[in-house]
């Protein structure tokens, strides 16, 4: 990325008012876009004849033209009489802001040609309501934009005072560019940090420079530490790098919040050396600090894995919530915890004690500051929600109706929660509250009231005290919720019956698969799998190991969905650049092009964005080729997809774009999935939990092969029926059968009256097969509701069911 020089230039100023340093963070509208195409939190519009360029409805993003960090806004527009045009951006989230509380609108421009000040466009700014102040000409506030220079623009915020009229000055959520002079110019204007803060003074006192730097070198990049500078008003720091000593570089930039910054070498064995520098709201700049030096280091595969562990653990330690201790929903930009990334970072502090990142009564104490959080926090039916706010403990809205209790969310901290149980096990007062506080919230989870309905076969994802079942969710698999049903079967006080195992959780039609791609068998799971978070985020704790449920061994099952997932990327069908047998992974993360997206191996789910997580969790199912995964990920693209909290959120070499976030969910399964795979740590310590033996028992889960995964072992013996699914069923249902050799199947279906209404005769393969009835007879005519049963014959063997179908 080619950077443009900070270049000041003049700055007018029209207004000032000497207020006292205050110690308010600011309210940044913008800092960097994580994706460089368009800002999410921005909205625009345009009536013709006047132009704007947008992205959809969203404000572009230039990665060229930047004043600091990766990106700025890119404000492209034609104003010409009759027309109008406006663009508004907010703070990620759309929050609301409260502007008596800070005195200054700050932001820095950029344009390739100069900018006469009265061709300059309005502003105006937008509340909760979505009212909006009386418009400013930013003429008032600067002169003439130079020509490639940056120069910043201040807007003192009492300016809107006097022209609110009805708009709530307390909950500002956009700051809106808008049209001004019907100048018929084509301009093109690059905005970059756009802050509202305290301190108007002109300020022109550098702050102190950083200190106690320190430096470790891994294999191809250098951590660097620094103690955070004690000045109210200092906004970032700069780090310059020198291989020599002699000449330093800029190489990077981190907000306050960040006192440690990785910088990717690209070689072992290099000598190298850093300065650091702090710098203030007023963008004055500190002298440099003194010299750290550090050299890159060759790294086993073992030191390797332990350095991804390492970094990834920052997420969950050294960037968790002040108050809370939880784990943000993501970083950079997000003001909300979230409950399903907590359960994961749990887990990942039992890994930082094993691993020497921490001590254990370090993380004792972490894990008990979370606890004494939680049991204060907002909870529906002892359910947590999906977000939370870090510091109340309140409930953060997901959606609009999603403002209550999330059961997925919290079946994944309690699978951490009950892992820490069993981990924490020494007799001191720390690990005593630990076990006792985590007894009492997981029996405090009533998983029955879930069900809506007492004689409901589903668990329903959500529950708000607004709206009630209004999202109507009921959680039914094949997906990321297998760990929902296994510890409501399992709870000691509002368990559901086990039976909602198979008749809720895996009755879909869809649930049993059979079919075989790239190679490979997939037992469980929609065709070719789906997204690879689905064999994460329920055995993180969960060993499906050495077992299996009447459809499959799940070890087996997430092993073949892994490596049919990596086929698809090796045959790359769309063409992608990068895909290979070294450089896959398809599954949820951030994306280029609609900010989200579940990605997955089929060409309709699939443009070209690969998230390290999806590879890297995998590792106990497919180390080999995770590893070779880490090491492309690193040593080929860690120049921008490593960072300080190790492999960044995901990566589309179609575009040359890195994300420069990272999430919780994805961080996560990342550091305990690799410690599964080295040690079985987390899967060792939540399957000691009494209550999980006795729900294994319930379901049926029965004793199996893991050691060598062939596809030959799940062949049965003897004729074996699984059942039909769904059951109870409206209109369809499948019967599923596992045999031992290929061979005629003959299904007879009789009434309750022992009447025989329809019979079938199939040629099935060896292995497992299914009927499909359709709910009609042998003369076509659909049959009425009640309850039937089937008879399946194979190779002179007999067995049979019953089902029920409900019109």
């Amino acid at each position: 990325m080619r950077k443009l020089s900070l270049v000041t230039g003049l700055i007018f100023l029209l207004w000032v008012q000497v207020l006292p340093q205050s110690s308010y963070d600011d309210y940044v509208f913008f800092t960097d876009s994580p994706t460089p195409i368009s800002y999410d939190p921005s909205w625009g519009f345009v009536n013709p004849p006047s132009y704007l360029e947008r992205v959809g409805e969203k404000f572009p993003v230039d990665t060229v033209h930047v004043f600091r960090g990766q990106n700025s806004l890119k404000l492209h527009w034609i104003s010409k009489p009759g027309g109008d045009w406006g663009f508004a951006v907010a703070e990620v989230g759309w929050p609301g802001h409260d502007v008596y509380l800070r005195d200054t609108l700050s932001f820095w421009v950029y344009s390739e040609d100069s900018i006469r000040s009265e061709h300059l466009p309005l502003i105006y700014l937008e509340d909760l309501s979505n009212r909006k102040t009386g418009r400013v000409s930013l003429s008032y506030y600067h002169g003439d934009i130079p020509d490639s220079q940056w120069v910043q623009i201040k807007v003192p915020l009492d300016t809107f005072y006097s022209i609110a009229g009805d708009v709530d000055l307390t909950k500002i959520k956009t700051i809106f560019y808008g049209q001004d002079m019907d100048d018929t110019i084509e301009h093109t204007m690059y905005i970059d940090e756009i802050r509202m803060y305290v301190g108007s003074q002109r300020d022109t006192t550098p702050p102190n420079p950083p200190e106690e730097l320190t430096a470790k070198g891994y294999d191809k990049h250098v951590d660097i530490f620094w103690a955070p500078n004690t000045e109210e008003d200092v906004s970032f720091y700069n780090i310059y790098r020198s291989l020599t000593g002699s000449y330093y570089t800029l190489v990077g930039s981190v907000d306050k919040e960040f006192t440690i910054f990785s910088d990717y070498v690209g070689r072992q064995n290099q000598q190298v050396y850093y300065k650091i520098t702090a710098v203030d709201r007023n963008y004055n700049e500190s002298d440099f600090s003194d010299v750290v030096e550090a050299s890159t280091v060759a790294l086993s595969d073992e030191e390797l894995l332990t350095m991804v562990q390492e970094a990834t653990f920052r997420y969950f330690w050294d960037f968790a919530h002040p108050v809370s201790g939880m784990a943000y929903e993501r970083i950079p930009g997000s003001k909300v915890v979230t409950i399903g990334g907590t359960g994961f970072g749990i887990m990942a502090i039992l890994v930082g004690i094993e691993r020497g990142f921490i001590t254990r009564e370090e993380g004792a104490q972490r894990v008990l500051k979370i606890l004494n959080f939680l049991e204060n926090a907002d909870r529906f039916h002892g359910a947590f929600p999906h977000w939370m706010n870090g510091e109340t403990g309140k409930v953060v809205p997901f959606s609009q109706y999603d403002n209550g209790g999330d059961l997925v969310e919290t079946s994944y901290l309690m699978q951490g929660l009950l892992t820490a149980r069993q981990y924490f096990n020494l007799d001191n007062d720390t690990e005593v509250q630990i076990r006792n506080k985590i007894t009492t919230l997981w029996e405090e989870v009533e998983w029955d009231w879930y069900r809506r309905t007492e004689t409901s076969n589903y668990l329903y994802w959500h529950w708000s005290p607004n709206y009630e079942w209004a999202m109507n969710m009921p959680i039914v698999g094949p997906n990321e919720c297998m760990i929902t049903y296994l510890l409501a079967i399992a709870s000691p006080t509002h368990p559901i019956p086990a039976s909602m195992y198979y008749d809720g959780w895996a009755s879909s039609p869809d649930y049993y698969n059979g079919n075989t791609y790239y190679g490979h068998t997939l037992w469980v799971g929609r065709n070719t799998g789906g997204p690879l978070f689905f064999t994460h985020y329920s055995f993180l704790g969960f060993d499906p190991r050495y077992k299996k449920d009447s459809f499959a061994n799940y070890f087996k099952n997430n092993r073949n969905q892994t490596f049919i997932n990596r086929a698809y990327c090796i045959e790359n069908p769309e063409g992608h650049t990068g895909y290979g047998e070294n450089c896959w992974g398809l599954t949820a993360c951030d994306d280029p092009l609609v900010g989200y997206l579940a990605h997955e191996p089929i060409p309709e789910k699939d443009n070209g964005t690969i998230a390290p997580t999806a590879a890297l969790s995998s590792f106990p199912y497919t180390p080999g080729e995770s590893m070779e995964a880490l090491k492309y990920f690193y040593n080929e693209l860690g120049d921008g997809l490593w960072g300080v909290c190790g492999f960044k959120d995901a990566f589309n070499l179609d575009l040359n774009w890195y994300a420069g976030s990272y999430l919780a969910i994805d961080q996560g399964p990342i550091i305990v999935m690799i410690e599964n795979y080295r040690t079985q740590l987390l899967w060792n310590y939540f399957m000691s939990n009494p209550e999980i033996s006795s729900m294994l028992e319930a379901i049926g889960f029965v004793p199996d092969s893991t050691d060598y995964v062939n596809e030959e072992l799940t062949y049965a013996a003897e004729f074996e029926l699984i059942g039909n699914f769904p059951n109870p069923f409206n209109s369809v249902t499948k019967i599923k059968f596992n045999l031992p050799d290929k061979g005629l199947v003959s299904l007879t279906i009789y009434n309750y009256l022992g009447e025989k209404i329809y019979s079938l005769f199939k040629e099935c393969g060896k292995g497992y097969g299914e009927i499909v009835w359709d709910g009609k007879d042998s003369t076509g005519n659909v049959v009425p509701s009640g309850i039937y049963f089937y008879v399946v014959e194979f190779d002179g063997m007999l067995n049979s069911g019953k089902m029920v179908i409900l019109k």
